[in-house]
């Protein structure tokens, strides 16, 4: 068959075909039609990549902070000149509603421009006293790789901050979703990025990242995926002593208290929960209600959940799109009959839906049994569990009885509840009656299997830099 689009890689300032000429399909998850092709780099493409940053890496490391940041102000500007094909591309690759792309790419920008417009200020020197200050430096090559959820805004995350640092970025970039990864790469080249900074490859990723963390030109590993693979990447990593950050799966709980304006939570959580089909790590799995309260929050939110228009998403109606890719609806079916088997009662949803293309609707279970699949892996979905508790204490560790530690929410007007449930939940993010996404100005961060390192804001510009401490008898002036 012929096909319209074909995505290249981007090494050393070009953009080419894999040196082995092969290539991947592109897939509309909205029909399951191949549309396109991504090409696969080969070793010999990434030994190029490596050296184009190995070679950039002194020029851009000694070129002035503000200097790094205008490439990339510049690049937000272009990109965001770019939005409305930009998203446009994203949700026929990926299957998000042609809003959400929008918004998504939104993001993106914002993130593009915040590290450029801090450039300068978090490069600066650090007085400890008259005769100490701290320097921060370039780590040196950083090997980033994202995935298909979020692909737009997660790869501006990777290159935003390390460029802004001084380091060179080799992106690995998802190959369901590869138009993400050229749109923001083309908006730095067209910026007037310098050659070997920013580098855009696809392929098999297991042999891209053994390929690209054992070699010792990389100083960084910067992740965000899945627990299993990231623990794996983790240990790749330990041969070279390369630092990582690593943002990993969750399985974020809800907890609304009996003081809660039922209506504006059901609100709330079904528009964040089901945006992207659910396949966020920060989405909401888990919902945890008053008792008092229980059974009329559980009406509203079904009844929220069956009014969402699931559909096509170039739609400007549909309010969901497809999941993308026929893995996610597998795994729906796999959790879903897994919990009903022990018990659970399916509220709606829970059966892929008759059509072309990878539709599932948004689920809600009750009475899921604790040893259920859906409550123990992350279920990146349009599913979400409803159980009640009757004590603070019981919320608690309902909240905290999963071994991720992303995010949580709670829902409760009382200024004490919501300061023991800040302090008491295990979450590197805790929302306080909203639900929303992280802008680039703040750090995000796992903890427990969730991953480790932050990335946005001052602490995660601070992840691409080593600290140098400075000693000495007189004041040094540092530029």
């Amino acid at each position: 068959m012929s096909h319209s689009i074909n995505y290249n890689l981007f090494i050393d300032g070009t953009w080419r075909f894999g040196c082995d000429g092969v290539s991947l399909p592109v897939v509309n998850p909205a029909n399951a039609r191949e549309f396109g092709r991504v090409a696969v780099a080969s070793a010999s493409d990434l030994d190029d990549a490596l050296r184009s940053a190995q070679q950039a890496l002194v020029r851009w490391s000694n070129t002035p902070a503000r200097e790094r940041g205008t490439f990339l102000i510049r690049a937000a500007k272009i990109l965001e000149g770019k939005l409305e094909a930009a998203a446009t591309a994203l949700s026929r690759e990926q299957g998000k509603t042609l809003a959400e792309a929008k918004g998504e790419y939104a993001r993106a920008v914002e993130t593009l421009d915040w590290n450029g417009v801090h450039a300068e200020e978090l490069s600066a020197p650090l007085p400890i006293d008259q005769k100490r200050m701290i320097v921060p430096e370039p780590i040196g090559v950083v090997a980033a790789f994202t995935p298909w959820n979020y692909p737009a805004v997660l790869n501006a995350r990777k290159l935003a901050a390390p460029i802004a640092a001084g380091c060179p970025v080799i992106l690995k970039a998802a190959e369901e979703t590869p138009s993400a990864g050229v749109y923001v790469v083309q908006a730095l080249q067209e910026a007037g990025i310098p050659p070997g900074v920013v580098s855009l490859v696809f392929g098999n990723p297991p042999m891209i990242s053994e390929h690209l963390l054992g070699s010792p030109v990389v100083r960084v590993l910067s992740f965000t995926g899945s627990t299993p693979v990231g623990k794996q990447l983790a240990r790749i990593a330990t041969a070279n002593l390369q630092r990582c950050v690593l943002e990993l799966g969750g399985h974020s709980p809800v907890v609304v208290f009996e003081d809660t304006d039922i209506s504006k939570a059901v609100t709330a959580i079904s528009e964040y929960k089901f945006e992207c089909a659910g396949q966020s790590c920060n989405a909401p799995s888990r919902i945890l209600v008053a008792r008092s309260i229980y059974q009329a929050f559980l009406e509203q939110l079904v009844e929220a959940a069956r009014r969402i228009k699931v559909g096509l998403p170039d739609d400007p109606e549909v309010e969901m799109g497809p999941m993308a890719n026929s893995r996610r609806i597998e795994a729906m079916e796999r959790m879903t009959r897994d919990a009903v088997i022990r018990g659970a009662r399916v509220q709606t949803g829970g059966e892929r839906l008759d059509r072309p293309g990878f539709y599932w609707p948004p689920t809600i279970l009750s009475n899921v049994h604790a040893d259920s699949l859906v409550l123990r892996e992350e279920p990146f979905g349009p599913i979400i569990t409803v159980e009640p508790f009757d004590t603070i204490e019981e919320a608690v560790v309902g909240a905290n009885a999963t071994e991720y530690g992303l995010a949580s929410y709670i829902f409760s007007e009382s200024t004490e509840i919501q300061k023991r449930m800040v302090r008491s939940l295990s979450a590197g993010a805790v929302s306080v009656n909203t639900l929303k996404g992280v802008s680039a100005d703040a750090p995000l961060g796992g903890i427990k299997q969730s991953g480790y390192g932050y990335e946005g804001g001052a602490e995660g510009f601070k992840a691409f830099q080593n600290l140098k401490l400075v000693n000495s008898a007189h004041v040094v002036a540092m530029d």
